[in-house]
Order: structure tokens, then C-alpha cells, then sequence
């Protein structure tokens, strides 16, 4: 039986696709890209999204290593962690890169 199982690189890129996989996460990456530093407040003040779906995302952000954070009652700080988001635009880059069909359609 041939071995089947997926390449470290292609669940990495899952998990990251997965935590970038819903309109919040993403509405919450782009803010704290824009950042200067670490956001230190309250997410849900600033994006319309209440308090306990900000921490739910955020916890799935950072499980995903994509946001890095500490909770320093009663604010919680975070920001992109760079060492993961460089990682991350390799691998989607190099996936999204890859060759495709030069016609406008591969199904001709």
C-alpha cells in the first residue's frame, strides 16, 4: 500500500487557509497589519464584530500561528507574527503560482 499521507507544507498551507477562512479573521488581519505596533485594546471597538466573536477569531488566528498576543487585563495586545505571515505568503504565493492551463479554459 503506497504511502499517502500530506506533505508538511500542504498541511501548513491548509491551516493557515483555514484560519484565513472567514471575513472577520481576515477584517482582523487587515487591521493589525496596518498597525505601526501591537494593538493594545479592544478589537471589537474598532471592526463591527462583538467582543466574544473577536475572541473566538482571534483565538483561531493565533492556534493557526498567524497573530501572536498576550492578555494584559483588562486589554489584550496583539499583532501579526512576522516569522509565521512570511511563511504563510511563501507558501500561498508558491501555491497560487503554480503552472496552469494556458488556454482560457482547461476543459477545451
Amino acid at each position: 500500500m503506497e504511502n499517502k499521507e500530506y506533505t508538511m507544507k500542504q498541511e501548513q498551507l491548509a491551516r493557515f487557509a483555514k484560519a484565513m477562512g472567514h471575513p472577520a479573521r481576515v477584517a482582523i488581519i487587515e487591521f493589525l497589519i496596518k498597525q505601526n505596533s501591537c494593538f493594545f485594546g479592544d478589537i471589537h471597538e474598532v471592526l463591527p464584530i462583538s467582543k466574544a466573536t473577536v475572541s473566538q477569531h482571534l483565538k483561531e488566528l493565533k492556534d493557526a500561528g498567524l497573530i501572536q498576543g498576550e492578555i494584559e487585563t483588562p486589554k489584550v495586545k496583539y499583532c501579526i507574527n512576522r516569522e509565521n505571515w512570511k511563511i504563510a505568503s511563501m507558501l500561498f504565493a508558491g501555491f497560487f503560482g503554480q503552472c496552469v492551463c494556458e488556454k482560457e479554459s482547461c476543459c477545451e
